[in-house]
């Protein structure tokens, strides 16, 4: 080999060397940088304004991140800056760079399940379970939902029934939903149930719009659990609509009075001045007085026709009630299922 040919090979050599050690270097640097938390894992909240900046100084501000110029380096290269996806995002203890950059460019995001069940009274208590879970604030969903022709338009609903649009179940949800995506999430689940047919069928069998069987229904959910006895005690209350007579429906004085989860229902109850009042106002009171089950809705569409106009718990109270068709009758029965709950010590 001449000497040339050995000073080139000499020179390539280096630079094989030179390009490994640096390659190396930018590897153990910048690809294999690890975070070391003092827990098993982090969240982290990526706001939809978010860009890298503030993506960044949520990382550090968390104390995931320690070497915020490697990590922006990195960031870059990867495009992390035309990728950022808004969301929760769960970080792992010994997570690198890298694996951060990915999670958050390929939106591998956490999602929020939102239980919405019978623990949430009203609209307010809706509004705010949102705002704490989820990125949406109380404001936003405020404004729609007393919006007359979003909800007519989304629904089919007026504002004072706005309550009826939340089906309840489990909701998984991206923390950083939009509230357009947040309403269609709901006006999915709610078509699902309330379908052109059901609608026709309701409508026709109730004469009551959509909105007030909801309304009914959530009267009657706090009636009783069994689902014939639903179908009954929605007949007596349509009975007395029809006669014009007051509902008297206890579920709705524990409503007007906040009195949750109490068990039994006082005269000094009855004296609270508020639509929802039924002891005072005629007609169903202006909205829901919780979320409604779907499968009291079914009950309360197809509910049992016949000519009682009282009802009264059971002294067995077992879930079952005694139905009659005069106040004498029905005295009776309350006489009766007073003394149950006094034995028994229920105050």
């Amino acid at each position: 080999m001449s000497a040339k040919s050995k000073i080139r090979s000499y020179l390539l050599l280096i630079f094989l060397i030179v390009i490994g050690v640096g390659g190396y270097w930018v590897y153990t640097n910048f690809f294999k940088t690890a975070v070391k938390l003092n827990k098993d894992y982090e969240f982290i909240y990526i706001q939809s304004a978010f860009d890298l900046n503030d993506v960044i100084y949520e990382l550090k501000d968390k104390n995931i991140l320690k070497e915020t110029d490697k990590f922006e380096w990195m960031a870059k290269k990867m495009e992390l800056d035309q990728n950022t996806h808004p969301g929760k995002y769960r970080i792992l203890n010994g997570m690198t760079h890298r694996q951060i950059i990915n999670l958050i460019k390929y939106n591998k995001q956490e999602k929020i399940k939102l239980t919405f069940n019978s623990q949430i009274h009203d609209m307010k208590e809706f509004m705010l379970y949102v705002d704490d879970k989820l990125e949406l604030d109380e404001e936003q969903l405020e404004d729609y939902f007393e919006d007359e022709n979003m909800l007519d338009r989304d629904f089919r609903l007026a504002p004072n029934y706005a309550f009826g649009t939340i089906i309840p179940e489990v909701y998984e949800l991206s923390w950083a939903i939009s509230l357009s995506d947040f309403i269609d999430e709901l006006r999915k689940t709610y078509n699902t149930f309330w379908t052109r047919d059901r609608l026709a069928y309701a409508k026709k069998n109730t004469k009551l719009s959509i909105g007030e069987i909801i309304t009914l229904a959530s009267i009657v959910q706090n009636e009783s659990y069994i689902p014939e006895e639903q179908q009954k005690i929605a007949g007596v209350y349509w009975n007395r609509l029809n006669k014009g007579m007051l509902l008297q429906a206890d579920p709705t004085l524990v409503f007007a009075n906040k009195l949750w989860g109490t068990q039994r229902i006082y005269d000094k109850d009855k004296e609270i001045d508020s639509p929802y009042n039924t002891y005072k106002y005629k007609g169903l009171p202006p909205g829901p007085i919780c979320l409604v089950k779907t499968q009291v809705l079914l009950q309360v569409i197809d509910l049992t026709k016949h000519k009682y106009l009282f009802f009264c718990a059971k002294p067995e109270l077992n879930g079952y009630s005694d139905f009659s068709e005069t106040y004498e009758q029905h005295q009776k029965y309350a006489n009766a299922y007073q003394k149950a709950m006094n034995k028994k010590g229920i105050k």
